[in-house]
């Protein structure tokens, strides 16, 4: 049997790139014919009337962007208010050192009631 390969031909099970961007605008109806795809990438909205492929302008809308990480993000701040203050993890000789400061605290009742039973 012989193999006939197409270069640049149609692939077979092909998704247009504007089903997972994040600047399209897609209307579907009942019907696998009733779709109608817009690109808001252009300042006046374009209707797009065939499966896209590539696009230079594509964003994926699976992907968080820069904006939603920045949101997301966690920001360290001194508890006192000194900028010169190290902020982070801390070594083990620094958490030695601040343990041997801390008052020992005595049992409460629930634990001595715990360590009877």
């Amino acid at each position: 049997m012989v193999t006939i390969t197409i270069k640049g031909g149609t692939p077979e099970g092909y998704e247009s790139l504007c089903k997972t961007g994040t600047r399209s605008h897609i209307i579907s109806g009942f019907r696998a014919t009733e779709e109608e795809v817009f690109c808001r990438t252009f300042y006046i909205e374009r209707e797009i009337r065939f499966p896209v492929r590539q696009c230079t302008f594509y964003e994926d809308s699976r992907l968080t962007s820069k904006e939603d990480m920045e949101e997301i993000a966690w920001y360290l701040r001194s508890t006192n208010g000194k900028p010169t203050r190290n902020v982070g993890f801390a070594s083990g000789a620094h958490l030695r050192e601040r343990k041997s400061e801390e008052p020992e605290t005595l049992p409460t009742a629930n634990d001595s009631n715990e360590s009877t039973e």
